[in-house]
């Protein structure tokens, strides 16, 4: 283990008392997430309005006064959607397209290490009528800065964050395309700040606090430098440029907005993904269920996402399955006696199939990963304790 610190601003603002949602089955230690004088959950409050307030036809008519606002005349492209040609980005692309005569270009900041699946996915997409754009950034490079995110924000998807977030702003300033369309405002399904509520964009100033869990890349690119695992020749001719957003010049130049597809459209998992399977050949995970979950369709391109839920379950108490029972509790989909079981029975799963591969691809050896993984639980005396030399969760969802 090169660190002993982490730089996850999160981690910090996490109340000592476990509580969990009287409604679904998430705690109070998801980041920014925000319990009422009930014991209810903001997500579950969201979930109220989704789908008993908001009035989702004068939604759509807000859609299409953006989408005329934008919409080529020539064939060109007028709008970006992100995504891995997974079911999320399938859904928004193909309704955008074919639903609202739009022409998308969809673009792709690749996973560490595609899955079989994820690839056929993403080639099935595109052979559906999308044009697509794949990016791969420098391989060396984005090995290191996985295992920077792993030691120190506990989460080696960092730099998939970084590139996720700014590669679709670069695609825009570009090719001159000021609308961006992401799928759905995890902050508000799955928990979160409640601050864009009632807005559709997302400022690039969220994207700090929000997704990169209050670190910067430069702030990791500083450590990682500090501590001899990056070099300045190796950060020379600017090879950071697409994981940071494009230069005030370049955006004023285009003003590209980024809008949430869920604020205009009911976003319901299981029904976007019954829909690419329909509209664009989209396959769920052939093995079956991911491991920590009891699903099958989501998060499925990249072969470390497993250690991306696995570490929130660490660091948080919250694991994959918690995230998918608490969301399908909303939705009306399961009572909470159902999700209370599938978390117990699978939240705390370790994903061992991609195991080697995931050291591998961090050039770590497995006392060093598990040597990160005590260092964040030891940072969490509220959460986790040793009993009879073995690790062992304090609460767990009833």
């Amino acid at each position: 283990m090169l660190f002993r610190k982490t730089l996850d601003r999160q981690l910090e603002n996490r109340p000592k008392a476990v509580k969990f949602c009287r409604k679904c089955v998430v705690s109070n230690q998801r980041p920014r997430i925000t319990f009422d004088e009930n014991g209810v959950c903001s997500a579950c409050h969201y979930a109220h309005l989704k789908h008993n307030v908001i009035d989702w036809k004068e939604r759509e008519q807000m859609l299409l006064e953006v989408l005329a606002k934008h919409r080529s005349r020539d064939g060109s492209y007028d709008c970006i959607v992100p995504g891995s040609g997974g079911k999320d980005s399938a859904y928004v692309a193909h309704q955008l397209k074919y639903v609202y005569g739009m022409h998308p270009l969809h673009v792709t900041w690749a996973p560490a290490v595609y899955t079989d699946i994820g690839w056929q996915n993403l080639i099935s997409f595109k052979d559906h009528g999308f044009d697509s754009f794949l990016f791969f950034p420098d391989g060396t490079l984005y090995r290191k800065l996985a295992r920077l995110g792993f030691e120190l924000v506990g989460d080696g998807f960092m730099p998939f964050v970084y590139g996720q977030k700014a590669y679709p702003f670069h695609m825009a300033v570009r090719f001159k395309v000021p609308l961006i369309f992401w799928g759905e405002s995890g902050e508000l399904e799955y928990g979160g700040s409640t601050k864009n509520v009632d807005e559709p964009v997302e400022s690039l100033e969220d994207w700090t606090p929000f997704a990169h869990k209050g670190v910067g890349i430069d702030e990791l690119i500083q450590h990682g430098l500090e501590a001899g695992l990056l070099s300045q020749e190796e950060l020379k001719n600017n090879p950071l440029e697409l994981y940071r957003p494009p230069s005030p010049e370049e955006l004023e130049a285009v003003r590209p907005e980024m809008h949430w597809f869920s604020f205009y459209k009911k976003w319901v998992p299981p029904e976007n993904y019954a829909y690419v399977v329909k509209h664009t050949g989209f396959q769920a995970n052939p093995d079956g269920r991911m491991e920590g979950t009891y699903t099958a369709y989501a998060s499925i391109d990249d072969k470390t996402d497993g250690f991306h839920y696995y570490m929130g379950y660490i660091k948080f108490g919250l694991g994959r399955a918690t995230s998918d029972a608490a969301h399908e509790i909303r939705d009306g989909r399961l009572t909470r006696e159902e999700g209370v079981a599938l978390v117990h029975k699978y939240d705390d799963e370790f994903p061992k199939k991609y195991f080697k591969e995931f050291l591998e691809y961090a050039s770590m050896t497995e006392a060093e990963f598990w040597e990160v993984v005590d260092f964040y639980r030891s940072m969490s005396p509220h959460l986790w304790e040793k009993v009879n030399g073995e690790w062992v969760l304090k609460h767990k969802v009833a």
